[in-house]
């Protein structure tokens, strides 16, 4: 088994992506206009309208419901990626902190709520 995704369904497609790849500095693969991928490294966010999981209908996950999930990206240096997006972002959850455990982390919110978080390891 090898893991390929974590998928996000959103009603705003163009949006998310645009934001993605502000975020990631990496332009997303669109195969369909229903769909999109921001590939960094060895992961892969897929960004999807509702229209790729109709046919499971009430079973379906919904555009902007999550709220057990958060999105992790390890960068270089958390204050200077916080510093080129801040002007972009609406709800900064967290700004630039060492947590206990040594990470150096900032969190956010995507378009759709999701909390998003870039992280450096202590070195």
């Amino acid at each position: 088994m090898e893991f390929a995704s974590i998928r996000i369904i959103t009603e705003d497609l163009d949006g998310m992506v645009s934001f993605y790849e502000r975020v990631t500095g990496t332009s997303a693969r669109r195969p369909a206009p229903v769909f999109a991928e921001i590939v960094t490294g060895g992961a892969v966010l897929a960004l999807a309208t509702p229209a790729t999981v109709a046919m499971l209908g009430d079973a379906a996950p919904a555009a902007r419901a999550n709220g057990s999930v958060i999105v992790e990206f390890l960068v270089d240096d958390v204050d200077a990626a916080f510093e080129r997006l801040r002007e972009g972002l609406d709800d900064v959850v967290l700004p630039p902190s060492t947590m206990p455990w040594g990470n150096r982390s900032t969190l956010f919110r995507d378009p759709d709520g999701n909390l998003v978080n870039l992280f450096s390891r202590p070195v």
